[in-house]
């Protein structure tokens, strides 16, 4: 079965950056558009930036200017780094297919912005 591992999260303060991988075992980033989704206590899981198979990225208002979506030239990890990070982007982040529901999700990572 296929599995998606986040990681690079942590503790920030208001400001600072952070970049996100996340690796899968099974070779689907080549044949899905992909994307990252975060998930905050007692809030709906929401898709913050996607990047399709030909490599156009969108995304989420809250995150457009500040947050770059990419991915390895092997196809191998799918990046988010993130900018000027504020308290209310704290989170836990996954990785997973767009639009989810191809694959379970992950772990995730989690994201604590301090002000």
């Amino acid at each position: 079965q296929v599995q998606l591992v986040e990681s690079g999260g942590g503790l920030v303060q208001a400001g600072g950056s952070l970049r996100l991988s996340c690796k899968d075992s099974g070779r689907i980033f080549s044949f899905n558009d992909m994307g990252w989704y975060r998930q905050a206590p007692g809030k709906q899981r929401e898709l913050v930036a996607t990047i399709t198979i030909g490599g156009t990225t969108n995304y989420a208002d809250t995150t457009e200017g500040r947050f770059t979506i990419s991915r390895d030239g092997a196809w191998n990890v799918i990046y988010l780094q993130m900018d000027s990070l504020k308290p209310e982007d704290s989170a836990v982040y996954y990785c997973n297919t767009v639009p989810a529901g191809e694959l379970p999700f992950g772990q995730g990572t989690q994201v604590i912005v301090s002000s």
